[in-house]
């Protein structure tokens, strides 16, 4: 009826070798215990042992000799009453049971082996060699087909590791199935429901990778500018992801994600929760979902040093500070009031599985949660006071000074607790009121060191089990607790009432729904028993702004908190990758629904989506790498190369594909299709390998040098202003990943020049002769491997420059990486055209790198031909001066905070149009004056057109990646053209040309 297992191990004094384990059963609640003998006359040190999940009869000893020569397991399918001694070859060091079937079993050994078995242990088949510990996981019922399916990250012969899956029957390395494309990072490999997660590392960026249902492998969309250190999953229930990120900025937090149902798109729901590293690289985040109730969590929040605990019943749409008791445990009034004082809990699991974490709840007991934790502004580590909730967290009581483990019997109905101390004890306290009034039971008559608590299975039982020791060299003491005696009768309806629930607000409509729950009167003395249900009715609830979650791209603003606004970097009205034409996809209204919300009707706040027809998008972002993405090979090495296009329909696409030394070919349908480019060059030398995707809205192409000649060069970045004027000099940079890299060879191509420029230092100085676009690459190469970066620079005859700079508060979220300076580059070009009519393609905005941000606007000409004007201002200036000096332009980012985007300058900013009139007026009186002197004619020679043109006198040089030049922190004023007859000697030097005004 109830069986206790219990293994002891006696270990010797100075080692953690064991010595002898003993190991007993009881089969009467624990009164008497009989020791089992597995092998008589033998010593048999046993280290643990397992019992099935799905049939709890079945148990599996791991156990060996006491010269640890023979290793033997010791299986028992009546509950432990007896045992057959199994022999092995090698040593378990974790059993896995199937979860649906009771005699398959998988055996992990230290040296990376995995063995399986289908008859309980009796007989064993060796799987895979290399396989990573922890890493291992049989099939899912109801997704996986097969149940004989394990997955498990292995290692290759390289050293590289890989997500593979087997069938017990056959697990060769021939049998053996790759599910994902490439190696993946080690220890990296997570299974879990519905999911499989995998993440891989290349230079210094890590993508995650998800599989929903076991379909094909997709990155997992965070944030643009998350830019993830960490990643942990915390919960995969109800077809959702919900997981912690460690974004680049956060040391001793990480922010909360939740996904779609497919586990790819992420949205943020709480920002800066507390974590705390543990040994072995462990992380714990304090995140607690409350058990019982679904969309309930709490978290620790850290912001500037303090920490505050927080309630959310949506699933994370909206969190709460917890409420304050109005008295304390001695019904004495608290002086403890919101906003300025809340309820803190520590939320810690215990490293002793036999007792509670500092928090504790449980599924047959819904709306019930006891902590340990402090009233204040702020959760004190040290204060640890024992607070009690049974509306699930909508008002607390305090029960205990002292924190305490806590143990829920008969669904809730019996509250059981235990003070955590070093020091022994024989007292326990229970309540069977929900934790209003506490009895203490002395449940021993000598004093011992309790080590845990021990319950029946099942949520129904009213016996538990104290264990623990009179002395540190004593043997276990195990008292046996029946609260069975208290409670003669099993409960009936009349025996129960009901409780509401509700938010903190008073909101009855909680995850779309009303819901209401049994609970037992205080002076009904009953055993609610296996039969016993929480749940009592539930009602939908109308659709409002509550069950709606900001979608992906989207965040909620801090200032309005029901509003959801883009980020910057986000386009909603933009197709999806996989949007074909002929396929018609649906734009986001910045909303969507909290995932398992059960409401109906009332407000769609997705209701304005519309349908959109995908259109035939021109090939863009097209990039060509090769596989394992050395750039430097061996002369007969096979060369798989990979074409990637980040934009534009693939599925009408032709590429052009040329090899450098005579191999042309053309593929349709190229960058969805698994039909590899596999080729291999035979002699010495550099090729260029050429893609040209086109289709019938344009074309791209793509571009990398093969060297035919390790560690490895892992990635470069070259640095260089798209804007440069026509026989100015232009500074390039290449940045090398890692920085400790030595001896490297840069070869910089410019143009369509076969012929590399070569040096020794990582910057070089150039100029382009001609206007228009100019490619070019640099390749770093430090003798084992390469690497290759690509840009495009824009050369023109004449531009201006207007020094930028933004308000500091930018600064906080600035990682200093070029995709977040091109994005703020962006969305200033797009505010600052749409407030000024100008051409957006006639605006360029650079972002420097480092801090404080800054930038430079670029004013292109509005035709790359300069047309002969007469008296013109270009009317561009002004109105750009205009628009930044009326703080009209600027962008929100993370959180709705607004970021104003100034000139540099700001005591310049009246100049353009003040001097522009000066110099029209200077120029009106000298027109005057040649018209007088034609009057009198005194006729001048040489008389020729002059006209002043502003050329761009902006050094191009790149901006250390720590400060910005102040030399550069001017403004180039506007142009002027003069149009009349006027003999250049007449403004002095018989050989000056005017050419150039300098305001």
């Amino acid at each position: 009826e109830y069986v206790i297992l219990i293994l002891t191990k006696y270990y010797h004094a100075d080692s953690t070798k064991v010595l002898e384990s003993s190991l007993w059963r009881s089969i009467d609640y624990g009164t008497t215990y009989t020791k089992l003998n597995l092998m008589p006359g033998t010593t048999i040190v046993v280290t643990s042992f397992y019992i099935c999940p799905t049939n709890k009869k079945k148990v599996v000893l791991v156990g060996s000799s006491i010269n640890e020569r023979d290793q033997m397991l010791f299986i028992s399918t009546d509950e432990g009453s007896s045992f057959q001694r199994q022999s092995i070859t090698f040593i378990p060091e974790t059993l896995i049971f199937h979860p649906k079937e009771e005699d398959k079993l998988l055996a992990y050994c230290k040296e990376g082996r995995l063995y399986a078995s289908t008859d309980l242990g009796r007989k064993w088949t060796l799987l895979q060699e290399r396989v990573t510990k922890d890493k291992v996981f049989w099939s899912v019922s109801g997704v996986d087909v097969d149940p004989d399916l394990v997955h498990m990250e292995m290692q290759d012969t390289s050293g590289g590791y890989l997500y593979v899956t087997c069938l017990i029957q056959n697990c060769s390395d021939k049998m053996v199935t790759a599910q994902f494309l490439g190696k993946i990072d080690h220890n990296s490999l997570l299974v879990q429901d519905e999911y499989i997660f995998v993440k891989v590392t290349t230079g210094n960026r890590t993508k995650h990778y998800v599989s929903y249902r076991r379909n094909e492998f997709v990155q997992m969309r965070f944030p643009k500018y998350a830019l993830p250190k960490d990643v942990q999953i915390v919960s995969t229930d109800e077809n959702q992801v919900f997981l912690a990120l460690q974004e680049w900025y956060q040391s001793d937090t990480y922010n909360l994600y939740q996904s779609d149902p497919q586990g790819v798109y992420y949205s943020i729901v709480l920002e800066n929760v507390r974590s705390t590293k543990q040994p072995e690289e462990n992380v714990i985040i304090d995140i607690l979902e409350v058990r019982g109730i679904k969309g309930v969590f709490l978290a620790n929040q850290k912001i500037d040093g303090k920490v505050m605990t927080l309630i959310t019943y949506n699933k994370g749409r909206d969190w709460e500070p917890l409420t304050p008791p109005t008295t304390d445990m001695n019904g004495k009034p608290v002086s403890c009031r919101a906003p300025y004082c809340h309820l803190h809990l520590h939320l810690r699991w215990a490293d002793n599985p036999y007792v509670s974490g500092t928090v504790h709840t449980k599924d047959s007991a819904p709306g019930l949660i006891m902590g340990a934790g402090n009233l204040g502004s702020k959760l004190v580590e040290y204060k640890e006071e024992m607070y009690i909730t049974s509306d699930c967290g909508k008002t607390w009581r305090q029960v205990f000074e002292e924190e305490h483990h806590i143990l829920y019997l008969d669904h809730g109905g019996v509250i059981v607790a235990i003070k955590d101390t070093s020091i022994p004890l024989k007292i326990l306290k229970f309540s069977i009121d929900e934790g209003r009034t506490w009895t203490v039971h002395n449940f021993t008559s000598t004093s011992v060191f309790v080590d845990g608590l021990l319950s029946e299975p099942g949520d129904e039982t009213l016996v538990m089990t104290v264990f623990g020791h009179i002395s540190y060299r004593s043997d276990w003491e195990l008292v046996k607790v029946d609260f069975r005696q208290s409670f003669p009768n099993q409960c009936t309806e009349s025996d129960y009432d009901s409780w509401q629930l509700t938010d903190l607000q008073g909101e009855k409509c909680i995850m779309g729904q009303e819901q209401s729950f049994r609970r037992r009167k205080d002076m009904s003395f009953c055993i609610k028993g296996k039969s016993y249900t929480s749940a009592l009715t539930t009602k939908p609830c109308q659709c409002t702004e509550k069950d709606f979650n900001c979608d992906y791209g989207f965040e909620r603003s801090h200032v309005d908190g029901e509003r959801c606004f883009a980020d910057f970097w986000h386009d909603p009205g933009s197709p999806p990758e996989d949007c074909h034409p002929g396929q018609t996809y649906e734009s986001s209204t910045g909303y969507r629904k909290v995932i398992t919300n059960s409401c109906e009707g009332g407000l769609d706040k997705q209701q304005s989506s519309k349908q959109h027809n995908c259109p035939l998008l021109p090939p863009k972002g097209l990039r060509v790498g090769i596989k394992g993405q050395m750039l430097a090979v061996a002369p007969g090495d096979d060369i798989t190369f990979i074409i990637h296009q980040e934009q534009g329909d693939t599925s009408s696409t032709k590429y052009q594909v040329d090899l450098g030394d005579g191999v042309r070919a053309i593929y349709l349908n190229l960058t969805v299709t698994d039909e590899p480019i596999q080729h291999r060059y035979e002699k010495p030398g550099v090729y260029k390998v050429t893609v040209k995707a086109e289709n019938m809205a344009g074309h791209e192409e793509a571009t990398m040098y093969i060297q035919v000649t390790g560690s490895p060069l892992q990635e470069v970045h070259l640095e260089v202003v798209p804007i440069a004027g026509r026989n100015h000099e232009v500074n390039l940079t290449a940045v090398v990943l890692p920085t400790e890299a030595n001896m490297t060879v840069f070869y910089w191509w410019i143009g369509d020049k076969l012929q590399p420029m070569l040096s020794l230092q990582n910057s070089i100085l150039t100029r382009f002769p001609e206007a228009g676009e100019v490619s070019v690459s640099v390749q770093a190469f430090n003798g084992r491997s390469m690497v290759q970066d690509t840009r495009t620079v824009r050369v023109y005859d004449e531009f201006q420059v207007i020094p930028l700079r933004f308000s500091r508060n930018l600064d906080r979220f600035n990682p200093n990486i070029p995709e977040w300076r091109e994005d703020i580059g962006q969305v200033v070009n797009k505010k600052l055209a749409k407030i000024t009519d100008i051409p957006q393609d006639s605006l360029v905005t650079v972002v420097n790198p480092g801090l404080p941000t800054t930038a430079d606007l670029y004013v292109l000409p509005l035709d790359n031909k300069p047309a002969k004007r007469s008296m013109f201002v270009d009317k561009r200036i002004p109105a750009i001066i205009q628009a930044f000096n009326d703080n009209n332009v600027s962008f929100v980012v993370r959180g709705g905070l607004q970021v104003l985007v100034m000139l540099a300058d700001p005591n310049a900013a009246g100049g353009p149009g003040v001097w522009a009139l000066a110099v029209i007026f200077l120029i009106s009186i000298i027109a005057t004056g040649s018209f007088i002197l034609y009057k009198f004619k005194r006729k001048l020679p040489c008389s020729h057109n002059v006209y002043a043109q502003m050329h761009n006198e902006k050094e191009q040089e790149m901006t250390s990646p720590v400060n910005h030049s102040e030399d550069t922190q001017h403004i180039i004023q506007g142009e002027e053209f003069i149009d009349d007859d006027l003999d250049s000697q007449t403004l002095g030097n018989s050989q000056f040309s005017l050419k150039r005004v300098i305001l």
